[in-house]
């Protein structure tokens, strides 16, 4: 499916644009490719080209609700030692630390002092509701 998208994320009453394809390049995926989540995938099942279509996600359907268990508080020591050496972390900052599968996990750092650092792990768009539109261009 090609396609242009737009994702908004609902805060306030107002909508925050989070990307847009829209006056750039239009998005090709294959559905069941896991380039979308299930829940935004199977909002597109359906649609014909040249449809146009606009969805409203409650948090869980979209990244889950914010996780008070995601958002830890690490040593200074543990967080020097699994963070990228050498980098100067400020809050607001993502800091990603290796998993020991060798994946990656990625965080944002909240506070620092001293002795302790907290990173919260939750998807940045956990929580929120979006608006999902999408054009569709082609359908293979």
């Amino acid at each position: 499916m090609t396609l242009h998208y737009r994702l908004a994320a609902l805060v306030d009453g107002a909508e925050r644009e989070v990307i847009s394809t829209h006056g750039g390049h239009p998005a090709t995926l294959q559905l069941g490719g896991g380039h979308l989540a299930a829940t935004l995938e199977e909002k597109l099942l359906g649609l014909d080209e040249g449809a146009q279509a606009t969805f409203e996600l409650t948090p869980a359907e979209a990244f889950g609700e914010r996780s008070a268990q995601l958002v830890q508080s690490l040593s200074r020591v543990a967080f020097d030692a699994n963070a990228d050496a050498g980098t100067e972390y400020s809050p607001g900052d993502v800091v990603e630390f290796e998993r020991p599968d060798g994946g990656r996990l990625a965080g944002v750092l909240k506070e620092r002092d001293g002795r302790r650092v907290v990173v919260d792990f939750n998807h940045p768009l956990a929580g929120v509701p979006l608006r999902f539109s999408v054009v569709v261009i082609g359908v293979l």
